[in-house]
């Protein structure tokens, strides 16, 4: 039998990563741009993360039981083609101003999203031994920072720059082209998945397993905490970045919405940074320990953003990313944890808690039109309070 070659696989699969990395670098840079040029307010510009992270919620469960019948390879054949034709409507979009087809192209886009990342992240671990398959991970991991810190300097040239707001300040022009650049490139990679020979991966579970597995899944208190958890944090980790450029660009403090998209991007590598970091203090640190340590750090942090003037305030936002990095598989490692063979069904769970990140930050915007931006910040604080609860006592195994 002929021996796979899993290098060109794996640089395929990696690319992935970066791709939906990089859309969500943009995704935070576009909410204070459609402010400027449609003229919405901060609570209507926040329905940008619903539309997003809604279509994780909705699309994960029927994208992970299509691919389980299709295959991984055919369901991100799948999510790339709807990745390209939500980033080709957003010329449409731009071209009528409409903010609402805005909403839907970058829901179609985020759907293909949901497909790349149910397929991406265990697809790259069957791509070679499973002795190397956290190397392999990691690795891939990592191009997702660089795509995601890329994405607002992007947006800082091209939405913010000079030359776009010497042309028209109100021009989505930029937008429009951006968004039909990546779809070129989404449409490139996509036919090297059709013609790469791939090891592709069917799972068959009956329907009356997947009855079974949720009902004993409830029985694990620890897990149902660490899906209401992750909720919380996500709500927290998308609402933080949502209004970031509000936050820079409303202290009085001179900050253009170009530089707070710089500021944006670097507090991103700060989250790169402490991912890695994270991942080395684990060796001397109980993950718990670590995730309780890291949550109380950011309920300090978020009091000076909400309380504190000056510079102060703006550097204790950003740190705030550098303490969340361990936190999503923080928890979701202590949430699946002694599961079992309701390992797989519990992950998919927690996954669609991102959820948190279509809500919430309609709630900040709320709170930020009604009072202010910094105070808005008061919801993150009480997120971040629900995971230090967690990781004193939630995370514990107990089954009903």
């Amino acid at each position: 039998m002929k021996k796979i070659n899993f290098i060109i696989p794996i640089i395929l699969v990696t690319s992935l990563f970066f791709l939906w990395g990089l859309s969500y670098g943009l995704l935070d840079v576009l909410n204070k741009h459609f402010q400027d040029t449609l003229n919405i307010n901060k609570q209507s510009s926040t329905l940008l993360q619903a539309a997003y992270f809604g279509a994780y919620f909705l699309v994960a469960l029927p994208a992970g039981m299509l691919m389980n019948k299709l295959g991984y390879k055919k369901g991100i054949i799948i999510g790339l083609i709807l990745y390209a034709v939500g980033a080709v409507a957003f010329y449409p979009s731009a071209e009528s101003h409409s903010f609402y087809l805005f909403l839907l192209s970058l829901f179609i886009l985020a759907s293909g999203l949901t497909f790349l990342e149910t397929a991406a992240n265990p697809y790259i671990v069957k791509l070679g031994r499973p002795e190397t398959s956290a190397v392999r991970l990691n690795l891939a991991q990592s191009f997702n920072g660089v795509g995601s810190f890329l994405g607002p300097i992007i947006g800082a040239q091209l939405f913010f720059g000079g030359a776009v707001l010497a042309d028209n300040s109100g021009s989505l022009n930029s937008v429009k082209y951006v968004y039909v650049l990546i779809a070129a490139v989404v449409l490139m990679v996509a036919p090297l998945f059709f013609r790469t020979p791939m090891p592709d991966v069917k799972e068959e579970t009956s329907k009356q397993a997947q009855t079974t597995d949720s009902r004993k899944l409830v029985q694990h208190r620890h897990f149902v905490l660490a899906v209401f958890t992750q909720f919380f944090y996500v709500a927290a980790q998308i609402g933080i970045a949502a209004l970031f450029i509000n936050y820079c660009t409303e202290k009085g403090l001179g900050i253009t919405d170009e530089r707070a998209s710089y500021l944006l991007s670097a507090s991103l590598v700060l989250f790169t940074i402490g991912r890695f970091a994270g991942t080395a203090i684990m060796k001397v640190v109980p993950p718990q320990k670590l995730l309780a340590i890291y949550a109380v750090a950011n309920i300090i942090l978020c009091a000076c953003v909400i309380w504190l003037h000056g510079m102060i305030s703006v550097y204790a936002l950003m740190a705030i990313f550098f303490f969340e990095s361990i936190m999503f598989p923080t928890i979701f490692a202590l949430g699946i944890k002694d599961l079992g063979s309701l390992t797989k069904k519990g992950s998919s769970f927690i996954i669609m808690s991102i959820a948190g990140g279509a809500f919430v930050p309609f709630a900040m915007g709320s709170l930020a039109e009604a009072y202010s931006t910094p105070f808005s910040y008061i919801i993150p604080l009480g997120c971040f309070i629900v995971v230090f609860i967690f990781a004193i006592s939630g995370y514990k195994p107990k089954t009903a």
